[in-house]
Parts: structure tokens; C-alpha cells; sequence
């Protein structure tokens, strides 16, 4: 969620998921307003609500909360200041348990404003305080520019991401475009990033459709989707006290500009990047730390996907989790990919062969076989 007044769909979106358990929700600030709202206001039954206000690492792993954590069915971070998050929920049980809830128990998990800034594998930490767009594009390397990377949750799908709120109010394209440059360093590859305005939220299940809910057309609600453009992944000028330059004739970002609407019809794919529906493409640049934003296309990366030959290779299970069995594939080499296009699994086989994917977590990547000198790909899914 962007941060402001909670969308009451998208809500009962999240709640449904819950199949009437137990949901917790985490702050480390404020008190209980979430209760009624969640329990009652609006219409989906659950079997219990409850608030836990965390102020220090001792309370994070306080037995009581570790165990309502754990028996949660759904857990909720509210806003706040997200230095506070990371300070207490990382690196201890606390942070354990919430990946558990995640990866292992495969339950509900989302948040708003801070709570939505945490949820990316990179996260702005606000550790030295909030940025703007102005500071962030003139010194992509100011100090109030915190971000971690892949050290607290991780979340199918949001591999290589960081998030933003409050989109619309200030005005964070720009600081979020100076993230995103950052992370090209961090990562030396392509950077990803979601973010909503203030009152639109984003909702994505196991198969990676982001389904966005607001008020759009009576109000400008969108929420983004940015990837670097797979051509040029690696801004033109990131220097230390100077202003940023990623441009690449002005399509540095590739952006996914989705309307949110009250039922939640528009979406963008996060299993490829590249589908949707009800959105716009633009191209987003900054030259010398000025942002520009223009209407633009698709990002066609060369990580395009072909079907194998139905009579020649067949993949099960489908969607698998621990292995994969490959037959009729001869003797050949395979590769895993990520969506990233980052090679996680590789090696050569022969007739009917097991592949262990037990370390991959879940989500959608990409087997290509290579056999008498041609190349056969297609997504495969791991729950």
C-alpha cells in the first residue's frame, strides 16, 4: 500500500488470504487502530486480530511475540519510520520467523508506507533520514541515501527490487530512478522497482500477477513498475558529488504506469516483466539531475522465451518445487535462469534426468537446453 488511507478491495484482497486465521499486525509506533478495521469493518471473517507495538530488538524477540508471529496467518507492518523495522526485526529470530511465514509457510504478508519500504530485497533503510528527489538526482550518492540489499526479507518475486510509497506526494521518481542507478553498481546488473501513490495498492499472488487497486479515473492513483532497460543497464555519470546521468537516449527505465482501479482489473507480470494490462510504457531519463518521463515501449529483452518441441523435450512436474525431470532430451546442457537473466543452475545431462532445485526459491525462471548446436527455452514455475 502507498501510504495513506488503506484501499478497502486491496484489504479485503490480503484478508481473504488468510483463510480466516489469525492475522498480526507490527509497528513500532501508534496503537491498535488497525483492530476493528481488520477483525470486523470490513466483512471477511479471521479468526483473531492483534497489534503488537515493537520499540527495541528485546520486544522483537520477546517468546510472546515470536510465537504470535510464527501461529500468524497473515501478518501486516503498518507506516512508520522503516529505520525502526530494520533496526528491530533484522538479524535476529524475529527477522527467522518472518521469512518462515514467507518461504515455508507460503502465508500472506504486506504493508504500507514503511511497512511497503521493507518488503523489496533492496530497501531504502532511511537509517540517515528521508531524501528527496532533488537531493537524490543531484548526488546519487548523498548521504541520506541508505539502502540495504538482500540481507533482511525475502519475497518471491521481489529479487533485485526496491520499493517506494508515497509516489505522488512528494513527488519520488526521481529518488527512486537514483536508487535504482545505485543498485545497477550493487548488483552489476539490471535493477527493479515498484511503487505506489500514496492511496493505490499493489497485489500479487504465487503466480506474479500484480493486481492494482484505486480510484482511478476519479483520481490520478497509478502504481510503477521500473526495470532498467536491458540494452544499457549502467548510468552514463554516478559520481560522488555529482549530479546523476542515466539516460541512454532517454531510455534509461523502462515503466510500467498502471491505473489502479476499485476492483483491481489492471496488472503487470512480474514473472516476466514485461506483460500487462491497462497500463502505459514510458521511458524514463535523467540527464545532469534533471528527470524526464515520456511516453514510450515495451522493453523487449533478448531473454525472450520459445516452447521446447512437445514431441522432443518433456519438463514435470509443472509447477515443480524440489526437482525437475527432463526427458527425451538427449545428450545436451541445460541452464537455469532467473528473471534478472542470472544463471542459478547449470550443468550437462543425459535421457530422463532428475535436476535438483531444492535451493531455488519460488517463483518463475527460465530452462534453456542446448542440444546438436540449437537452443530450446521455456518458463518454469517453482511454488
Amino acid at each position: 500500500m502507498g501510504g495513506a488511507t488503506e484501499h478497502d478491495n486491496a484489504m479485503i484482497w490480503l484478508l481473504e488470504k488468510a483463510n480466516g486465521g489469525d492475522v498480526v499486525v507490527l509497528r513500532s509506533s501508534g496503537s491498535n487502530g488497525y483492530n476493528d478495521y481488520l477483525y470486523s469493518d470490513l466483512g471477511v471473517n479471521v479468526n483473531s486480530v492483534e497489534t503488537l507495538v515493537i520499540t527495541s530488538v528485546a520486544g522483537a524477540t520477546n517468546p510472546y511475540v515470536l510465537d504470535k508471529v510464527a501461529n500468524a496467518e497473515l501478518i501486516w507492518f503498518a507506516g512508520g519510520d522503516q529505520w525502526n523495522y530494520v533496526s528491530y526485526f533484522k538479524d535476529n529470530a524475529l527477522e527467522d520467523v518472518l521469512n518462515d511465514h514467507i518461504n515455508l509457510k507460503k502465508a500472506p504478508i504486506g504493508g504500507t508506507s514503511a511497512g511497503m519500504a521493507i518488503l523489496g530485497s533492496h530497501y531504502f533503510s532511511a537509517q540517515n533520514g528521508s531524501v528527496t528527489s532533488a537531493q537524490a538526482l543531484a548526488n546519487p550518492f548523498h548521504g541520506n541515501i541508505a539502502i540495504g540489499a538482500n540481507d533482511f526479507l525475502e519475497i518471491p518475486f521481489l529479487e533485485n527490487t526496491i520499493t517506494d510509497s508515497h509516489y505522488d506526494s512528494p513527488d519520488r521518481k526521481g529518488r527512486h530512478t537514483a536508487f535504482l542507478a545505485r543498485m545497477t553498481q550493487t548488483i552489476n546488473g539490471r535493477s527493479f522497482g515498484i511503487a505506489s501513490n500514496e492511496y493505490v495498492a499493489v497485489c500479487f499472488d504465487d503466480d506474479g500477477k500484480a493486481f492494482v487497486f484505486g480510484d482511478y479515473p476519479d483520481y490520478p492513483e497509478f502504481a510503477y513498475f521500473l526495470q532498467a532497460n536491458c540494452d544499457e543497464v549502467f548510468p552514463e555519470t554516478m559520481q560522488n558529488g555529482v549530479a546523476l546521468t542515466w539516460s541512454h537516449n532517454g531510455k534509461a527505465l523502462k515503466t510500467y504506469k498502471v491505473p489502479g482501479t476499485m476492483n483491481g482489473a489492471n496488472y503487470f507480470n512480474l514473472g516476466d516483466w514485461q506483460t500487462g494490462s491497462g497500463g502505459i510504457w514510458e521511458d524514463w531519463s535523467v540527464n545532469n539531475g534533471t528527470f524526464t518521463a515520456v511516453t514510450g515501449l515495451m522493453n523487449a529483452c533478448t531473454l525472450d522465451v520459445d516452447h521446447f518441441e512437445s514431441e522432443k523435450i518433456t519438463v514435470a512436474p509443472v509447477p515443480f518445487r524440489q526437482e525437475i525431470n527432463l526427458k527425451n532430451a538427449g545428450k545436451s546442457n541445460f541452464h537455469i535462469y532467473d528473471i534478472q537473466g542470472r544463471l542459478v543452475v547449470g550443468n550437462s545431462f543425459t535421457d530422463a534426468i532428475k535436476i535438483d532445485t531444492a535451493d531455488l526459491q519460488s517463483g518463475i525462471y527460465i530452462l534453456k537446453v542446448e542440444s546438436g548446436g540449437k537452443t530450446s527455452s521455456q518458463k518454469i514455475i517453482k511454488n
